[in-house]
């Protein structure tokens, strides 16, 4: 019987313990769309529904060993980069992607989290602009990050001072009913993305629509259907989402179908 082999996004991801966000979210949400997660964890974390408290970057010598083991047995033509754990992370993990053109590769810039903690310092922030995110297809940063990527810079100036050749700029309130999101492709603006804005707060929901993203440019959708079908599936999470601790909601990735 003849073997057809799996679609798969390689991931550069944290461990969130409490289930919400990080790895546990990119491997629900990609599994959704019938993709195989490939996981390398960057980050582990002590994190709850409340707050975070705690961050240890995993050694780059263990990713650099994970990431060859992967390479060399299994094919993968899409990076979901989120959580990351140090500057010298950042440019080991950099280094491993330099030369491989082939790749779409997607990064969460995660750099505060849902609860406001802090996850990246100024030296992190100059290493992704430096030495990673020129070699992302895709950038998924929501306001805050995108202002401390470009800070003083309006929304397009900034976009356009990344070199990166589609941004998608999440969660900008548009009204006091409707969040918008706005998707650029070399710099200038090619759509705009609106939802009803829902009651209370989520945790997980960037790493689900990057997760969904790429699993989405996997199977070969453009990236720009790709963003319009996560950005639905998100919302779907987030209507249905679970409440399992004292303050943030998870999104639930499970029940809802991919668009």
């Amino acid at each position: 019987m003849k073997r057809h082999s799996a679609d798969t996004v390689l991931l550069f991801s944290g461990l969130d313990p409490s289930g919400a966000a990080g790895v546990s979210a990119d491997i629900e949400t990609i599994n959704q769309f019938g993709i195989t997660p490939l996981p390398i964890i960057t980050t582990l974390t002590v994190q709850n529904t409340q707050n975070v408290t705690f961050l240890e970057a995993t050694n780059n010598s263990l990713i650099q060993a994970q990431f060859k083991s992967i390479k060399e047995d299994i094919d993968f033509k899409v990076v979901k980069i989120g959580l990351l754990g140090s500057s010298s992370q950042i440019k080991a993990i950099a280094k491993l992607l330099i030369n491989r053109t082939d790749l779409s590769i997607v990064l969460d810039p995660i750099i505060v989290s849902s609860s406001d903690n802090e996850l990246s310092t100024d030296s992190m922030i100059e290493a992704m602009k430096n030495d990673l995110i020129p070699l992302c297809s895709l950038l998924t940063p929501n306001l805050s990050e995108l202002s401390s990527l470009a800070p003083g810079l309006n929304e397009q100036s900034a976009v356009a001072s990344l070199k990166c050749p589609w941004v998608l700029v999440t969660t900008s309130d548009s009204s006091e009913v409707e969040i918008e999101h706005r998707l650029y492709h070399l710099s200038n603006l090619v759509s705009k993305f609106c939802y009803k804005k829902l009651p209370g707060n989520y945790h997980g929901s960037g790493c689900t629509l990057s997760s969904a993203i790429s699993a989405l440019i996997a199977t070969d959708v453009s990236v720009e259907d790709s963003c319009r079908r996560a950005l639905d599936y998100t919302y779907q999470t987030l209507l249905n989402a679970k409440k399992l601790g004292k303050m943030q909601y998870h999104p639930n990735r499970t029940y809802p179908k991919p668009l």
